[in-house]
């Protein structure tokens, strides 16, 4: 990833902000066919490992888990926000006409080894970690025990996990900041203008330095 310094993000809090926000990653893997591509809801686990672990699960019809070997290296990719920049936003534009469009954005690479796990007990307790996560913010929230101890079990069958063991993590948060003050506020401006307030909100940390 072409990573000029100043939109290079190092600090862990930002990384995983960004993965755990944004958690359906873009998992590259290398296979007898070339390169492939598959979208999959992964679930950051950071206190395991040196680097922490993202794990996941897919469907049993999904070859993945048989064209790669554990051990074998991945690439997941995690994008952010992100949105079209307008030269028209800088007031520095008004005065020169030196500027162009661009585009700004938060992305994560995670590079790491892939462990294929097809037994029940890890996928229970994946699908119960993932859902505690993302049924949170239910006013009913669903858990394993509404399902029919049957039906889940058939369902856990149809699955298998994936656990990724991150061995570096690459930030880059491109948000303004090779700009002037005035510029950046112009920037926050037009996007919450345009309806993207979490790009602009992205924009106004990256300015103070958050």
């Amino acid at each position: 990833m072409y990573l000029p310094p100043h939109f290079v993000e190092t600090r862990p809090e930002q990384l995983h902000r960004i993965i755990n926000d944004h958690p359906l990653g873009m998992m590259v893997t290398h296979t007898a066919a070339g390169l492939e591509a598959q979208h999959i809801p992964f679930l950051l686990d950071a206190a395991q490992g040196a680097q922490g672990v993202l794990l996941a699960h897919v469907a049993r019809a999904n070859t993945v888990w048989q064209e790669v070997a554990s051990g074998d290296a991945v690439l997941v990719v995690f994008r952010g926000v992100e949105g079209y920049v307008s030269p028209n936003w800088y007031p520095s534009k008004q005065e020169t006409h030196r500027a162009v469009p661009t585009w700004n954005y938060e992305v994560v690479h995670a590079h790491g080894t892939v462990h294929v796990h097809d037994d029940e007990k890890f996928l229970r307790g994946l699908v119960a970690r993932l859902t505690r996560v993302h049924e949170a913010a239910q006013p009913v929230p669903w858990k394993m025990g509404d399902a029919p101890p049957d039906y889940l079990s058939d369902m856990l069958g149809k699955i298998v996990g994936l656990e990724v063991r991150i061995t570096r993590l690459e930030g880059k948060r491109k948000l303004s900041q090779n700009h002037e003050a005035r510029n950046r506020a112009g920037v926050i401006q037009g996007l919450e203008a345009q309806g993207h307030p979490g790009l602009a909100r992205a924009v106004r940390d990256a300015s103070q330095g958050r």
